[in-house]
């Protein structure tokens, strides 16, 4: 039997510690795999749940005739689709308004946090900006209905006297209970969310970038056109993207502002005309029962599917322009 020197003994002893060490972090990172495939299965699950809840609870509607559907109280248009088309619309007139007001402001605000403003005014503004995202939807619809809509008021009525050739503006009708004061309550509301999500994607352009615009001879805003815009550009997509999906789902806010209506109507503002499909369901569900609940989450349905496509159109659009972006 060969007798290992001290010095050989020693260099194997050495040679196995790797191994065991090597092994140990296996072993942890097969468990941290395991969690992550948990998890990543976890949420999964989760929107499948949701999916399966929302068809079985709404078959019976969808699955109902139209002589059945109209014995719900509240239920107007000839057939499911045709209720529930004014609500899709309302929805969509709504949010789409919500973020054409948001996403300029929010990139303007993210661009002077970012590259403009002091240090110690940008963070002062950073946390102003992340408290606004923690209010709750509930006071957003108190300041809108109890502050904003009368401020509105006068601004509302010259736009009808002086732009109400445009059929956009015409009809107004105090008080301002209308599609475009709740567009401008959910911009506020997805404001915060646009412009944090903005500014982080702002800050991560690299310096290199910046440095050889200016060392070209750009201007200030000439480099944030060049360098800094294109650089973000997927992920203020994807700001927008997380602040529409806010917009459309906003119940309260909506619920409180808003004058309902069921009407294909492009008229801003002109009350009772729009309503959204989370509002609606917040103020009949209460009272519903039977197949009218089941309608309700036949609502509910369309708004999934609309979030669904509206999140899948942006990864869609960023995947075609990542490869523009420069981030990677």
């Amino acid at each position: 039997m060969a007798v290992l020197s001290p010095t050989r003994a020693d260099k194997q002893l050495n040679e196995r510690e790797p191994d065991v060490k090597r092994n140990k972090g296996g072993i942890a990172g097969r468990i941290f795999q395991y969690l992550s495939v948990g998890a990543g299965l976890t949420i999964l699950l989760t929107l499948a749940a949701v999916a399966v809840f929302l068809v079985v609870r709404a078959w019976p509607a969808l699955t109902a005739s139209p002589e059945e559907l109209q014995e719900i109280s509240w239920f107007s248009g000839s057939s499911l689709l045709g209720y529930v088309g004014p609500l899709i619309f309302g929805t969509l007139l709504a949010s789409i308004l919500a973020l054409l007001i948001a996403v300029p402001l929010s990139m303007g605000i993210a661009l002077f946090i970012s590259h403009y403003a002091p240090r110690s005014l940008a963070q002062a503004l950073g946390y102003v900006i992340d408290l606004l995202a923690a209010i709750p939807s509930v006071v957003y619809g108190l300041w809108g209905a109890l502050w904003l809509a009368p401020t509105l008021d006068p601004i509302f009525q010259w736009m009808t006297d002086f732009l109400g050739f445009i059929p956009l503006f015409a009809g107004y009708q105090p008080p301002a209970k209308n599609v475009l004061t709740a567009s401008v309550v959910l911009a506020v509301m997805i404001l915060p969310i646009i412009t944090a999500v903005a500014r982080e994607v702002f800050l991560q352009t690299p310096r290199l970038h910046e440095e050889a615009a200016l060392a070209l001879g750009a201007t200030r805003w000439e480099m944030v056109r060049t360098a800094v815009i294109p650089f973000g550009r997927s992920g203020v997509i994807s700001a927008s993207m997380l602040g529409l999906g806010r917009a459309l789902g906003e119940t309260m806010a909506v619920l409180m502002i808003l004058s309902p209506g069921a009407l294909y109507s492009f008229f801003l503002l002109k009350p009772g005309q729009h309503q959204t499909i989370a509002a609606n369901i917040a103020s009949k569900f209460p009272e519903a029962s039977g197949l009218s609940v089941s309608a309700l989450i036949a609502t509910g349905l369309a708004l999934f599917v609309i979030t669904l496509a509206v999140n899948m159109f942006a990864r869609w659009i960023i995947s075609r322009r990542s490869e523009f972006s420069g981030a990677n």
